[in-house]
């Protein structure tokens, strides 16, 4: 369940700027999926990492303190003596189907007077070829241009009446899947019209060719300049050389030769084929009674054509051997992204034990915070780059686990030699009992902060919806947690992870392996 940050992507918009765009593919994460522990930040690569051996001493010089003495505040905090163990209440979901059969989960909230809504479909950018061979960036154009103009309202006349109404409303194309989003006040006056644009949105586009030649002009100047970008570089090769001929393999965005041949004709084909009600679920939170729930459901699918349920994705094949992308890059820093393929999302009760499972001891060993194991001897220690982390992305298929970092060119190969040395050790070791106590502690505490707004528990319901969970998946994450052992987690560790199969991608002035392979022609003279 814990691996990838409850899915909620942030929605961002699937063309706004071109940049933006090609931004969400590096998360497909963002994607959009779900994980209540940390998920695998991609910034840790945009931070230059310029910390040297120097800088790195000075920074655990010891003027210190004795870690081993009383924090002499702590006796002062007379709360701490009535602590009590964490009570969470999960959000209530109810559950239903449209009269089209599309599934609904519904959470009702009174506090603010806000309806959010979530309209997903197993429609992303993995079924661009579906629609043509090498057809990358279909999906992403689609969702772009949902945004841009019905039969009722032209591009200008939509974006006003969105701005009057004062509500957000966008589409966006994943790996996965393809979210139409809406937010709303409340009530009739505001929320009636807005599911009307919504409805509008998705049922009657108009994919003004225009609009189209000026959005491919757009996205091929951001592809461009994406070739400036070393944390673009490094996730398109990790993707090309992790999935080779598998859906996932290529950009949501598309690439500079696929994005020229886009034509109107392919988005009307992927609105008809994959927007359709067996291919949909709705997710849906707010100030709403579960009548009025009910009938908003229905105006949102009325209008969406039965068709077919999207055929299940290929399973990717893992690699067997290591392997090694090095792009050269005129830059002081080198870009570093390492791993392999992960789980797919998991929907039965032992797979998502397995996950939690994993969950608990990456965290330990590659968390985001800095008493990870990685961050601790790749930062801290030798200095080698100011962040480190990695995470599972679990999708319809099986996501990639990845390890990213930044740092000085001359440090790149001892960065990488490092980072596996920990890693190796943690297989071999095994992380201890009292960091599983801490994680699953920081696990339990922060797990309410993912359903404490409107926004965080729309995008819970619309993972679940989307990959079919039933209602108890929140409800018993804490047991989860609670059931994890040291043995099966530091089992579950060495059973996923094979640094020694590792895909590595550098980018950067000089190729970390060249030196290496150098010394080894000279040893053999």
């Amino acid at each position: 369940m814990i691996q990838n940050k409850y899915d909620s992507k942030a929605k961002p918009k699937s063309f706004k700027t071109a940049s933006a765009s090609i931004r969400s593919t590096i998360a497909s994460k963002k994607g959009s999926y779900l994980s209540a522990s940390v998920i695998f930040a991609f910034s840790i690569l945009a931070t230059t990492a310029q910390a040297d051996t120097t800088a790195a001493e000075d920074y655990r010089s010891p003027a210190a303190v004795d870690a081993s003495a009383p924090i002499a505040a702590l006796s002062k905090l007379t709360s701490l003596a009535d602590d009590k163990p964490l009570k969470v209440t999960v959000p209530t979901i109810q559950q239903f189907k449209t009269k089209s059969g599309v599934p609904v989960m519904f959470v009702q909230t009174t506090t603010l007077p806000i309806v959010d809504v979530d309209l997903r479909f197993n429609a992303g950018s993995a079924r661009d070829g579906s629609i043509k061979k090498d057809g990358f960036g279909i999906a992403n154009m689609t969702a772009t241009m949902l945004e841009q103009g019905s039969k009722s309202l032209d591009e200008n006349a939509f974006t006003r009446a969105v701005e009057t109404l004062g509500i957000n409303l966008s589409s966006s194309a994943y790996k996965d899947m393809f979210i139409v989003s809406l937010r709303s006040l409340s009530d009739d006056k505001h929320l009636l019209p807005a599911i009307d644009l919504m409805t509008q949105m998705v049922s009657e586009p108009t994919f003004d060719e225009q609009v189209l030649a000026r959005n491919k002009a757009r996205l091929l100047v951001g592809l461009q300049q994406q070739k400036q970008d070393p944390n673009s570089l490094a996730s398109i090769a990790f993707n090309e050389a992790l999935y080779g001929t598998h859906p996932y393999a290529h950009p949501s965005v598309g690439t500079l030769e696929s994005v020229p041949t886009i034509e109107k004709q392919q988005l009307i084909d992927f609105k008809n084929k994959y927007l359709v009600a067996a291919n949909a679920s709705v997710a849906m939170t707010g100030n709403l009674t579960l009548k009025q729930a009910k009938k908003l459901a229905e105006d949102i699918t009325a209008k969406l054509p039965t068709g077919q349920a999207a055929t299940d994705l290929p399973e990717p094949k893992p690699l067997t051997k290591a392997q090694h992308v090095h792009i050269p890059f005129p830059s002081t820093q080198t870009t570093v992204l390492m791993g392999q393929l992960g789980s797919k999302r998991a929907t039965d009760p032992i797979a998502q034990q397995q996950q939690t499972n994993f969950a608990v001891g990456n965290e330990v060993m590659a968390g985001s915070d800095f008493n990870a194991r990685l961050m601790t001897e790749v930062r801290q220690n030798l200095g080698y780059t100011y962040g480190i982390s990695g995470s599972m992305n679990p999708m319809l298929s099986r996501g990639p686990y990845q390890i990213g970092f930044s740092t000085r060119n001359d440090k790149a190969r001892a960065a990488i030699d490092a980072s596996l040395a920990v890693i190796n050790e943690t297989l071999d070791k095994g992380i201890t009992t009292e960091e599983m106590r801490l994680t699953t502690d920081n696990l339990k505490n922060s797990f309410p902060m993912g359903f404490a707004s409107n926004a965080g528990i729309n995008s819970l319901l619309g993972m679940m919806n989307f990959y079919q969970l039933p209602n108890n998946y929140l409800a018993d994450y804490t047991n989860r947690i609670d059931q994890v052992t040291l043995s099966e987690v530091n089992q579950t560790m060495r059973d996923t992870l094979k640094p020694d199969n590792f895909l590595i991608v550098t980018v950067g002035q000089e190729d970390p392996w060249k030196e290496n392979k150098a010394a080894k022609k000279t040893s053999k003279k």
